[in-house]
């Protein structure tokens, strides 16, 4: 390794913010850099083994005029299916000093807290948390030796084919990119990988495979398997994302290369190939949301939901296959929160050589207020410390950042050894019938207790449109209804249409950490239902902040025990759902039916006079829906939780210090 003067080896980051080697790493990507200029090469073809050709925009180092440099560097590759015309408008905006900077500052100088709209303000600071320039390119970072190459995925932007969507033949092209900037003239053998969300999920799956030329990668909002995450998180259907999203690449795909047409070079096998697959996964989505029963869905849904299916298999990523340096960014309630903590822990590195930072935020404010005193630097330079470190071998200790640096929801930011933290034990802690007398606004206002009740009671509650203003639909809808404080930070609204158990106050500072199950006693008087639950803390002035949450269909409760966790006394931790038609479990109407509805992963404090309180929803638009087949069969009818002191319903919580 290098040693440079301002990084002594044995110098330790210590703390979310780095301390003094956080202040060093902020002013190298700051700072002045080795090259005066950018040189790009634009849509530079990179052919397929299969004859596909890809078009990728090179940016590489350059002299005073402009020209690129002859030294060889490292290269850090980005795939996208964003189109890489994205990422050179937001490089462009963001190197012109007159306009990226006023941006900058303003974002940093906002403050919006106190009022209603706050959320907009953790929105818009995005800009200055440096995670831009992890989306698109980071011309300090190329000034500073390195080359950026933006790459259209398959049947996206400018490249041909058709657009694969994470599965087997893009992901072998990803391995093909590797090798093929790892062979270029102006490259040093050695490859990173940056990008946000897509991209990140794609270097995952680039780094699982083990090329030889892969060093250092930095996935910002990775996704670990897709179906869980987003498509259908317990068994359900998020309808504020995917259609959205879907539309969106679907329509960028068929942005023409104008320069082409201009000057006679039009590539029409591009054309012929959009021509051929209009919208993918489109039709596929559609048949989700329209087809009438389970002897109805079709061929390519139903291979969807087979667990042996290539199609399904593609979709899951394996960390435990990477033994590349890895730098995980994720959020508590990011579209991908599921899988972000778990790509962690399964990749086989040692603390150092892998690195969790999870944000208290949404998919579309990833690093707000990154940079900003006591919190962590701004993306762009963990990344080229990151970089700096595995591509360059400069000693500049950012291997003794966090490891596991994590917002803690109640708290702010902290460091810890690892997530879950150490010191966590799983504790019961049982729904009650009996008032708390602390949400009088909900469908019924109930109690979690330390103990089961010998009383025995059945509640009920309909499905509701409440959760459109809710946390889980600012996670849905990336962070956009996370503008307003009263869905974002907030759930008393939603809670409308919840049952709610609260508990009595803790008397000391108690920690959360690790994922959560909430296990219930049901009745329904349909053939299938929708199961939502979420944690939240409860202030004293009575704001209920959801931690995190889950859902469930009710015929779709198979779980897998060999990939399930479960705590000492056997209680499920976090249950692994088959998710496959044929694992279909239909409810008998008026049966008690046992759920276990897991939820995602979460590191909170509750303060003391603060009260633990679980929401259990019949519905959760835009979050979560019933497959069509199975919303027949729900009939929406209400939907019951009986309390019985034999069969008791409890949430099974990871806490610190005992609560109760």
């Amino acid at each position: 390794m290098l040693t440079v003067p301002f990084a002594p080896a044995a110098a330790a980051a210590g703390t979310p913010d780095g301390g003094s080697l956080g202040a060093q790493w902020t002013a190298t990507e700051d700072g002045p850099q080795q090259y005066p200029g950018v040189h790009v090469d634009w849509d530079v073809p990179i052919t397929m083994s299969d004859g596909v050709v890809l078009e990728a925009n090179v940016y590489r180092p350059a002299d005073a005029s402009g020209r690129g440099v002859d030294t060889k560097t490292p290269v850090v590759l980005n795939l996208t299916p964003y189109t890489k015309l994205v990422s050179a408008v937001a490089e462009a905006a963001l190197a012109v000093p007159q306009l990226g900077d006023p941006i900058m500052a303003f974002a940093r100088s906002l403050n919006l807290s106190g009022t209603p709209i706050s959320g907009l303000g953790d929105l818009i600071k995005v800009t200055s948390g440096g995670g831009l320039r992890s989306f698109s390119v980071d011309p300090k970072l190329v000034q500073s030796g390195y080359t950026q190459v933006v790459v259209d995925v398959r049947g996206t932007g400018f490249s041909q084919g058709n657009w694969q969507v994470l599965q087997g033949r893009e992901q072998q092209d990803t391995v093909e990119a590797i090798d093929w900037a790892a062979k270029q003239q102006w490259s040093d053998g050695k490859v990173g990988m940056s990008g946000v969300s897509y991209s990140a999920i794609n270097q995952v799956q680039a780094a699982s495979k083990r090329p030889a030329a892969l060093k250092a990668i930095v996935p910002v909002e990775p996704g670990g398997d897709i179906l869980r995450d987003v498509v259908a998180p317990g068994g359900g259907i998020g309808i504020g994302f995917m259609p959205v999203w879907l539309a969106a690449v679907n329509g960028a795909k068929w942005l023409p290369n104008v320069q082409s047409i201009l000057n006679g070079t039009f590539d029409w096998k591009w054309l012929a190939d959009r021509q051929s697959d209009p919208l993918t996964f489109v039709s596929l989505l559609l048949n989700a949301l329209t087809v009438p029963s389970v002897d109805a869905v079709t061929p390519d849904l139903k291979t969807l939901l087979e667990s042996d299916s290539s199609l399904r298999e593609d979709l899951i990523s394996h960390p435990e296959n990477i033994t590349t340096p890895t730098m995980v960014y994720g959020g508590w309630h990011d579209i991908f929160a599921n899988s972000e903590p778990k790509i962690y822990n399964a990749i086989p590195l040692p603390p150092g050589e892998k690195q969790l930072i999870m944000g208290d935020t949404y998919h579309l404010n990833f690093g707000t207020g990154f940079g900003e005193p006591g919190n962590p630097p701004r993306l762009d330079v963990l990344q080229r410390a990151w970089f700096d470190h595995w591509l360059k071998g400069i000693d500049n200790g950012i291997e003794t950042y966090g490891p596991a640096t994590l917002y803690q929801q109640g708290a702010g930011w902290t460091t810890a050894d690892q997530f879950p933290r150490s010191g966590m034990t799983y504790q019961r802690m049982y729904l009650d019938g009996r008032s708390s007398g602390t949400a009088n606004g909900s469908v019924h206002d109930g109690s979690l207790v330390p103990a089961p009740s010998a009383d025995r009671s059945t509640l009920t509650v309909a499905p509701g449109l409440a959760t459109l203003c809710s946390r889980d639909s600012a996670q849905e809808t990336i962070g956009v209804t996370a503008v307003l404080d009263a869905c974002g930070k907030d759930a008393r609204f939603s809670e409308q249409n919840a049952l709610t158990f609260t508990s009595a106050p803790v008397s000391e500072r108690t920690e959360i950490s690790g994922p959560v199950n909430l296990h219930l006693n049901t009745v329904l008087d349909a053939t299938d239902g929708y199961w939502t639950a979420t944690l939240n803390d409860v202030a004293p002035n009575g704001t209920s902040t959801v931690l995190t949450s889950g859902q469930l269909t009710s015929s779709l409760r198979a779980i897998d025990d060999a990939k399930s966790e479960k705590s000492a006394n056997g209680d499920y931790t976090d249950p692994f759902y088959t998710l496959t038609l044929d694992s279909r479990q239909p409810v008998v109407p008026g049966q008690p039916t046992a759920l276990d509805v897991g939820l995602t992963a979460t590191d909170a404090v509750l303060a003391p006079g603060h009260r633990l309180r679980v929401d259990v929803f019949a519905s959760n638009l835009p979050k979560g829906m019933l497959l069509r087949p199975l919303l027949n069969e729900s009939e929406l009818k209400p939907q019951h939780l009986v309390l019985d002191p034999t069969a008791p319903s409890f949430v099974n919580v990871p806490v610190g210090t005992r609560l109760g």
